[in-house]
């Protein structure tokens, strides 16, 4: 049984080992969890799953494999052979109490009635109740020690408390600015506007108590980052979450130049869309005006017809006289560090012809729009 939902694990790219399994099966022997499945979730999810990020399908998983299972008892007195009960019963009992038991029917009735017991205590309707009603802790069924079906009401599995946690989930303004962050060189440069408390104590205690405020520069972020986003077109699904990274992008970065491009870069970019047609920016500037240290990211869903990067007349816009390939090799060439952030599901990107085309000439540094792939894009420009 466990191994089949170790497997299903495994199907959901939970990463569990055998050596977690074992240790499961190792708990579960030592009887810290029987018949009762809220407890096994916890604690087979204690046991398996070593990361927060993955509860979320953790979750998914159990729910997907203990579907119409209300609780393990009910398996587990399935699996008992009556003879293994006659036999712990015999060994249990004394004479007296076995002469008692064939009077009331035999062993057999007692079996009947004890795995109706386990079931009926699996279910949470176990508990004694007295005359008017209530349970044995004499607080009736609003008490505070409820064990009936109203506690159960809804599998702890099926809340997914922890959805949030997963590292594949699309970002918000706050998610991406953490992971920004992981781009950074900082420095104290500009005007002393920052106390130095350390200098102080030293200096003061130098000058004999004589108190000697230090100031020094602000740590700053000197990264110099080149953001280009595609704009228009397929790209109005993702405009929403775009924008956060934009407006994240420009909290983080104090040396941030942004542009616009339309599926693929040409020999054009442009500043506002509005003024698209009429303001565009000689791409060859671009590339003259920064320097190589500047780290290079694009961010669209390159999607579009093969041709529209292998040839020149390729764009849909305007002519160009030579291909968007080409413009990205000058823009390799010329910069340090290229990235290229897709909105579209990693997953998709197999069956799209021009998004391979695209990661190939970014030399394979694509990384889908989530927390894991902004810092492992991070991680690659700050090398």
């Amino acid at each position: 049984m466990l191994i089949n939902f170790f497997m299903e694990l495994k199907k959901a790219r939970i990463p569990v080992s055998i050596t977690e399994l074992l240790h499961l099966l190792e708990v579960l022997k030592a009887r810290l969890v029987y018949a009762d499945i809220d407890e096994f979730y916890y604690l087979s999810r204690m046991s398996l799953v070593k990361d927060e990020r993955h509860f979320d399908k953790f979750d998914r998983a159990f729910s997907t494999y203990f579907k119409g299972l209300e609780d393990l008892a009910g398996l587990l007195s399935s699996l008992i052979p009556d003879e293994y009960l006659r036999r712990e019963f015999e060994k249990s009992l004394s004479k007296e109490e076995l002469e008692k038991i064939k009077g009331l029917g035999g062993l057999e009735k007692l079996i009947e009635a004890f795995k109706r017991e386990v079931e009926k205590k699996a279910r949470g309707e176990g508990e004694e109740k007295d005359k008017e009603g209530k349970g044995k802790n004499g607080r009736g069924e609003s008490g505070d020690d409820k064990r009936g079906k109203k506690r159960r009401g809804k599998r702890q599995w099926d809340k997914r408390d922890y959805k949030a946690y997963d590292d594949n989930i699309e970002l918000g303004t706050r998610g991406l600015k953490i992971s920004l962050r992981r781009l950074r060189k900082l420095a104290r440069t500009g005007a002393d506007d920052e106390f130095d408390i350390n200098n102080t104590i030293d200096k003061t205690a130098k000058n004999g108590g004589l108190l000697d405020i230090i100031m020094r520069p602000e740590r700053r972020n000197t990264v110099k980052v080149l953001l280009f986003l595609d704009n228009g077109g397929s790209m109005d699904a993702h405009v929403r979450v775009c924008e956060e990274l934009f407006s994240a992008a420009r909290s983080e970065f104090k040396h941030l130049e942004t542009y616009y491009f339309h599926n693929f870069i040409y020999d054009g970019v442009w500043k506002e869309h509005r003024r698209r047609m009429n303001e565009r920016i000689d791409t060859f500037d671009i590339l003259h005006k920064y320097s190589h240290d500047y780290k290079v990211i694009f961010v669209g869903d390159a999607t579009m017809a093969p041709y529209e990067i292998t040839h020149s007349g390729g764009s849909v816009e305007h002519w160009n006289e030579e291909a968007g390939a080409i413009w990205m090799q000058r823009v390799q060439d010329t910069f340090d560090k290229v990235i290229w952030i897709n909105p579209t599901p990693q997953d998709t990107w197999e069956y799209s012809t021009s998004v391979a085309l695209t990661k190939k000439l970014v030399d394979d540094q694509m990384f889908p729009l989530t927390i894991r792939g902004i810092e492992d894009g991070m991680n690659v420009l700050s090398k």
